[in-house]
């Protein structure tokens, strides 16, 4: 008996009402954040320098195992608490939510629609604030300080593993490490039987496409065949036996996936958090490596392929009772302004761990067998973990290795590759395809701005710009934490209209 997509929905959104834990205690907002320890400023400032410095200078500096443990224990704190803040603002808006949205249903047999309207313009605030507040408690939050720790870690741990590796490198012992036969590369089986997963991946693409769950396309001829261009180089110097089929998709998550048989998708949000065409190529060596690996298939034949409707089961019962068009216009009401968010997990990768390992060293060695700067992917990844991309790219990092792990593997990884006399960072063609970005992405504003969506309240006419959170990269963890801005949503891109902090509206 063949069940449909929306009754493995509708199964699986009850799974998950009945998997939510109770919450009987909540932290107190505004509570006096955790103190720093006395003396470590230094070391505090190091873990906020990027990982490729921290590579070079890690072996020179010199903190105590005291000292690393109190640091430890200290984001530990900082991070509990920084949870605990918005899980309470959450369960704070619920509240006025529930309490407004009574008072709105008394009003309506009082005929009082002044009062009415305004309600319904505080609900759509209120609804908005929080969902980016459980974004921030659920996710992003978490891996900010994940990248802390993991900057911590390498601080007190990379000087013992660099002394490995150079003996490695002089005994030769580092040629024999798995899929070191880097000469090979094109003429090495990873993983036999890349064509049998072309019609699998043609049936994932159609029953994404029919359940709303794709993405409409960059229609722009000139991004596509940058990217294309790209990501065919890289696929010529790779592992992949089977033609490679790339999509760029019109949506702001910084996130990239590839399906069973060779298709590759590529998001607008990533083409515009990249700085060079090393970045690009790094995280499309990583997807294409999960293709020569055969990750998705492996994954289907494990029965983990019913985990892609996971995230999509909330959005599942608005699509079959309020006649909504797709999940793709569900980010506003789950995720405020993230993107698209955790639903492009659909891409059915980054659920293993060992998967995402294998896929970063693969996909280094092919950046690098294309004469590309194989440290772009480090630095992407550093960039997106470090500044507002743990936020707004809170997809790319879920369920991936810890980061220590990954970055010394990295390292490691490009440490034992040979060293070339040039490689590539940037091109003239990047930054065309920038400028061409630029005005893809004002378009699809434009569009957002009137189409029809889920976003709370948004079809309510004569309200002020709802509110959200203020993310500055420049700024630590800590200071979103303790003094939350709320900037109005702009009315013009790059103009604020309100800022100020957390209270009443003006």
């Amino acid at each position: 008996m063949r069940i449909s997509i929306r009754s493995c929905m509708i199964v699986l959104l009850f799974g998950i009402l009945v998997l939510i834990p109770a919450c009987n205690q909540t932290a107190q907002i505004g509570i006096p954040a955790p103190e720093p320890p006395q003396g470590l400023e230094s070391l505090s400032k190091e873990i906020r320098k990027p990982y490729l410095q921290l590579f070079k200078i890690s072996p020179k500096l010199r903190f105590t195992d005291t000292e690393i443990n109190q640091m430890q224990k200290y984001l530990q704190k900082g991070q509990d608490y920084c949870v605990g803040q918005f899980k309470a603002r959450a369960e704070k808006y619920n509240s006025e939510i529930a309490e407004d949205k009574s008072r709105l249903k008394q009003g309506k047999s009082n005929g009082e629609a002044g009062e009415q309207h305004a309600l319904r313009c505080k609900i759509k605030d209120l609804e908005l604030l929080e969902s980016q507040a459980k974004v921030l408690a659920q996710h992003a939050i978490p891996v900010a300080y994940k990248n802390r720790e993991a900057k911590l870690d390498l601080i007190q741990q990379w000087p013992s593993e660099l002394k490995k590796i150079k003996k490695e490198i002089a005994d030769g012992s580092y040629l024999h490490r798995h899929w070191g036969d880097v000469k090979d590369i094109g003429f090495r089986q990873i993983a036999p039987g890349q064509k049998d997963d072309i019609p699998l991946g043609r049936e994932e693409i159609r029953r994404m496409k029919e359940s709303g769950m794709m993405p409409p396309e960059v229609k722009d001829k000139a991004i596509d065949n940058y990217v294309n261009s790209v990501a065919q180089k890289v696929a010529r110097h790779s592992d992949l036996h089977i033609p490679l089929h790339v999509t760029v998709l019109n949506s702001r998550e910084i996130n990239a996936f590839s399906l069973p048989g060779g298709y590759l998708f590529v998001e607008r949000g990533l083409l515009q958090a990249t700085d060079n065409e090393s970045e690009l190529a790094g995280v499309l060596g990583h997807e294409i490596a999960h293709v020569v690996c055969r990750h998705g298939h492996k994954l289907m034949k494990k029965q983990m392929i019913a985990g892609i409707f996971y995230q999509a089961a909330q959005v599942a019962a608005m699509v079959l009772t309020g006649g909504v068009a797709g999940i793709g216009t569900y980010y506003a009401l789950q995720y405020g302004f993230y993107g698209l968010g955790l639903v492009m997990n659909l891409k059915m990768l980054g659920v293993s761990r060992e998967y995402e390992l294998q896929a970063d060293q693969l996909g280094m060695q092919y950046a690098w067998n294309s004469d590309y700067d194989p440290q772009g992917f480090i630095k992407f990844f550093d960039k997106m973990a470090t500044h507002e991309g743990y936020i707004n790219g809170v997809s790319w990092f879920h369920t991936h290795p810890p980061f220590y792990t990954r970055m010394v593997d990295a390292e490691r990884e490009i440490m034992f590759l040979p060293r070339k006399p040039h490689y590539i960072v940037n091109t003239t063609a990047f930054m065309k395809m920038k400028r061409e970005l630029k005005k893809v992405t004002q378009k699809s504003r434009k569009k957002e701005k009137n189409r029809p969506s889920l976003e709370p309240g948004k079809n309510v006419q004569g309200c002020a710009p709802p509110r959200k959170f203020e993310f500055k990269s420049n700024e630590p963890i800590e200071n979103l934490c303790q003094s939350p801005n709320l900037v109005q949503a702009k009315q013009t891109p790059g103009k604020n209209i309100y800022r100020g902090q957390e209270g009443p509206r003006p």
